[in-house]
């Protein structure tokens, strides 16, 4: 990689205000991948973790308390599936190797007002090393290569985000899977993405396990991950993502998989406490699981995605990442479904592996080497684009008294 060009500026962000009583907040509302969601600069928000959730729920029109059925957002900017409904917390660190892009993803779901503090997104990662450049919190050049070290909070991953510009000071711009159009490219390299959730690569020590008696892997890679053989459920791994979350059957099944093998895991809270059966009966981001199949159209394997509660309508690049990498992993599902793969050999060397999915084709590189059955993997990369879809101030209208007053209301 290019040496990191960027300096850490005095920040130019805008600041709370308060307008005819109301509590307004800057935000940038972004898109990252094939996610949408609010990237807001962390300085601005409340020290108190209540309050601070009072106001990601209020910025997302979520309930403020209990479970409200089928509820539209109508108050917020959020949008019903977990893939819009993210909130970035963001800020920079001086590190010895310049400006690091501290991040903290916020989870929230259209229907109850619990916020999952405990993983990051791959999609919404790209929008961060956009918004500091639009913010002015990180200089980049006007031509050539922009290198942003991100590290998030959520599960301790270190990504090395990569934008260009032209000889005219333009972004370069890329297409992905389910996005409509090209538009400012990112390249997001994972550094030692394994078991940062769970601290192994096969966080139940063993690349095949049965639960609810289907055979599933369980791999840690970004992000924790159930992987199972479609055919187990009579499944392709070809099916509309609609057709599969429509088939009450399968649904049922699929949950009862991923809530065990969340256990078996040992999947742990954001205060450290292993999660309960209530605890992945509610979350809305792991562990992550998906069904796989062989490819049909000249990818490696096929794949259909769930956030856990809801189906993906393309491929989400951290699970992406994971699911590449159990590709290489000898005996897991997705090595035994996958086809025309290259292993790894005795030295590091880079792996593509194309994902099929609803949207088309996700293609990642795992950069891995395999001694004896052991494999190491050192890092893996992925493309997406990003976009700022409105910049501005969200009025707090319902806001508390104790939230107001701690935005010096």
């Amino acid at each position: 990689m290019r040496t990191r060009e960027k300096v850490l500026k005095e920040p130019q962000l805008p600041c709370v205000r308060h307008h005819g009583g109301v509590v307004e907040v800057p935000v940038h509302y972004m898109r990252g991948g094939t996610s949408t969601g609010v990237v807001i600069w962390e300085s601005l928000l409340p020290k108190d973790e209540l309050l601070k959730a009072e106001l990601l729920r209020h910025l997302m029109g979520v309930p403020l308390s209990g479970h409200q059925e089928n509820n539209r957002q109508i108050t917020g900017l959020g949008r019903g599936p977990a893939t819009s409904n993210k909130v970035f917390l963001a800020r920079i660190e001086e590190t010895s190797n310049g400006p690091q892009l501290v991040s903290t993803l916020a989870q929230l779901a259209s229907d109850h007002g619990e916020i999952d503090w405990s993983v990051n997104c791959g999609n919404m990662s790209s929008a961060l090393p956009l918004w500091a450049i639009d913010t002015g919190l990180i200089d980049m050049p006007e031509t050539g290569a922009c290198e942003i070290e991100i590290k998030n909070t959520n599960t301790g991953v270190v990504t090395m985000a990569r934008m260009m510009r032209d000889e005219h000071g333009r972004f370069l711009h890329a297409e992905i899977p389910g996005v409509s159009g090209a538009f400012p490219g990112v390249d997001l390299f994972l550094q030692s993405p394994v078991g940062n959730k769970t601290g192994a690569l096969l966080p139940t020590d063993s690349v095949l396990n049965v639960i609810a008696g289907y055979q599933v892997s369980c791999v840690d890679v970004a992000v924790p991950m159930v992987i199972a053989d479609a055919a187990s459920f009579g499944k392709s791994g070809h099916e509309p993502i609609a057709e599969l979350e429509a088939d009450t059957v399968f649904m049922k099944a699929l949950r009862q998989v991923w809530i065990g093998a969340g256990l078996k895991m040992g999947l742990r809270r954001r205060d450290g406490e292993l999660m309960s059966r209530s605890d992945l009966e509610k979350s809305e981001t792991i562990p992550k699981v998906c069904i796989v199949g062989v490819p049909r159209h000249g990818g490696n394997i096929a794949v259909r995605y769930f956030t856990p509660q809801t189906g993906h309508a393309s491929m989400a690049v951290s699970g992406g990442c994971c699911l590449a990498a159990a590709c290489l992993i000898p005996g897991t599902i997705a090595n035994k479904v996958a086809r025309g793969i290259i292993p790894p050999a005795v030295c590091f060397s880079d792996i593509e592996v194309s994902i099929e999915n609803p949207a088309g084709r996700l293609d990642a590189t795992v950069v891995a080497r395999l001694e004896g059955s052991k494999i190491e993997i050192s890092s893996a990369a992925y493309r997406r684009s990003a976009q700022i879809l409105m910049r501005g101030s969200v009025p707090l209208y319902r806001a508390s008294a104790e939230l107001i007053g701690a935005m010096g209301g």
